[in-house]
């Protein structure tokens, strides 16, 4: 009988603590994604120049003068694709993730 309490016992303990675990599990794969795309960045800035055809093939309505101006910047690029597209913030923001995934992919 004594065996079953503590069975029940450690049961609820698992059930209880599970959510915690999983949000854990969660935050650490989003630090390690966003730790991965600063990185990322940090080298986009250090390599500018090359990375300039790569955002100019991506997005073709950027001009010579936008890309001065975005320098390897995140959030310069979002707001010149923004603005040149005329789409939402969120939009631009997802496309600059999408892109970021791929390169990710090829680093």
């Amino acid at each position: 009988m004594r065996s079953i309490a503590t069975v029940a016992a450690c049961a609820a303990i698992a059930v209880v603590s599970l959510p915690f675990v999983a949000v854990a599990q969660t935050t650490s794969q989003t630090t390690t994604t966003q730790n991965d795309a600063q990185t990322m960045w940090e080298k986009v800035k250090g390599s500018w120049s090359q990375t300039k055809g790569a955002v100019k093939e991506q997005w073709g309505e950027l001009t010579d003068d936008d890309l001065l101006a975005i320098e390897g910047r995140r959030d310069q690029l979002v707001g010149k694709i923004q603005t040149r597209y005329g789409i939402s913030r969120e939009a631009a923001e997802a496309q600059v993730g999408a892109w970021e995934k791929g390169r990710l992919k090829n680093m």
